[in-house]
């Protein structure tokens, strides 16, 4: 047997395997001896058939099973041995096996495309310069949210005249023209004024007192599963909908806001921990700027990802991707969806190969123990999210490597973990400025770069 590599380029390159008939003779007449010895004619004794039947049977079947396998062995032999770093698999050529003669060729030669990785050659250094920004909470968001909290911890009242945070009672008719339909769509329901899709069609909901009604389409002012909740129809007949309706206003519900005292801080953070609203404040300051803290996080390492991307200047083998893309796909896929979706597959992977550069050159390392901590920790925030009770240590170590006996999942906490000491390994190697900005400059920022 023959194996031989030919270059194309620096990133496509065939492999060629020359397979001669002493190569499989052997194996093949093994696997005719074992088949015989199953087979059942009638007219023959099992394990009596004569080997020319047996072999005109089932021989080319078995022949192709074992050029098959033979091919798979050693272009990965190869492969290994040679220590070739290929991208995605290799590729036969179509026109190789379309010329073969199963029933009478002695020897094959097949050929594989292969797409070879470029060599990556990135490091960080402090002459690496990034810009990190830090998120202050203004006193604007805290008092918003201390009003959201104290609304969910008060009490449901009435109210004289409709606002934007309200909930109307009131009745839904379908009309035809001006009156009533008669036989038409009749239901009474809330209607939660902030589930109305804009503030255009919210201030038709506004400034109304009980008795006043509102004509609208509901099918044209918010989501389908709030149309069909507030007419009682199911949600798949709404896009048949094309009448307008009234709703008659019968009673505005107002949730009234808990008074800022101790029995409220006790419900909130537990007793005698919270003593004041500004005490209050002081916390939710520092729990918003610690979520804040991680969104900057994640916005700086796209913001050195794309940086280091453009500093490796890698080249792919594209059009043998593109080929290994289209064969690859599970669900048909035409070459125009592949032309639209590769420039982002390309710099998914070349990310790919500069984060594992990054993580072999700086013998960056995650151990079993970690993510086993990793997972228990994740394992305990949600517990405590749902307000269960704690495990015992013990308990807790067993659910966790029962979770990590899923490959997908065990996958997806090991890239966590990497993904974080790559952070703290950018934070600790680069030279870093912090900018000070407001919650709502930093959203634009974020969304200005995500639609890059």
């Amino acid at each position: 047997m023959e194996v031989v590599k030919k270059d194309i380029d620096k990133l496509n390159a065939e492999i060629t395997i020359n397979i001669k008939e002493a190569d499989y003779k052997e194996s093949i007449e093994s696997a005719l001896r074992r088949h015989r010895k199953q087979t059942n004619l009638p007219g023959f004794r099992k394990g009596m058939v004569p080997m020319g039947v047996v072999k005109k049977m089932v021989g080319t079947n078995l022949l192709v099973d074992e050029i098959n396998k033979t091919l798979s062995d050693n272009l990965h032999k190869f492969i290994s041995e040679n220590k070739l770093d290929v991208l995605g698999n290799p590729l036969p050529k179509k026109e190789d096996a379309n010329a073969i003669d199963w029933e009478n060729q002695k020897d094959f030669s097949f050929t594989y495309e292969i797409g070879l990785a470029p060599e990556v050659k990135i490091e960080i250094t402090e002459k690496d310069k990034f810009e990190k920004l830090k998120i202050k909470a203004n006193q604007k968001m805290i008092d918003e949210q201390i009003t959201e909290i104290a609304k969910r911890y008060g009490k449901m009242g009435e109210a004289e005249k409709s606002e934007e945070e309200d909930m109307l009672f009131g009745k839904w008719e379908e009309l035809d023209g001006k009156t009533v339909k008669e036989g038409g769509i009749s239901n009474e329901t809330v209607v939660n004024i902030r589930t109305v899709n804009d503030k255009k069609n919210q201030k038709k909901f506004i400034g109304n007192v009980v008795g006043d009604v509102v004509k609208v389409k509901p099918q044209d002012i918010a989501d389908a599963k709030y149309v069909a909740a507030w007419l009682g129809i199911d949600e798949q007949y709404i896009q048949d909908q094309t009448s307008e309706f009234q709703y008659t206003i019968s009673k505005i519900n107002r949730m009234e806001a808990a008074e800022l005292n101790q029995e409220f801080f006790d419900k909130i953070y537990g007793k005698d921990t919270v003593k004041s609203k500004e005490e209050m404040e002081g916390k939710l300051r520092a729990e918003m700027e610690k979520s804040f803290a991680q969104n900057s996080e994640q916005l700086f390492e796209r913001e050195v990802q794309d940086y280091l991307i453009k500093k490796a200047k890698l080249e792919l083998p594209d059009t043998f991707m593109k080929k290994w893309l289209m064969n690859a796909n599970e669900k048909p896929i035409t070459k125009e969806q592949i032309d639209s979706e590769y420039e982002q597959y390309a710099l998914g992977l070349k990310w790919q190969l500069i984060e594992n550069k990054l993580i072999k050159d700086n013998k960056i390392e995650v151990t079993k123990e970690e993510v086993v901590a990793h997972t228990k920790g994740l394992i305990a925030q949600q517990l405590s999210g749902m307000g269960g009770n704690m495990m015992e240590d013990a308990e807790m170590e067993e659910t966790a490597n029962r979770v990590l006996e899923n490959q997908e999942e065990a996958k997806r906490l090991y890239e966590q973990l990497y993904a974080t000491k790559l952070r703290e390994f950018y934070n600790a190697t680069a030279k870093i400025k912090e900018k000070e900005v407001s919650y709502d400059d930093f959203v634009k920022l974020a969304e200005k770069k995500r639609t890059k």
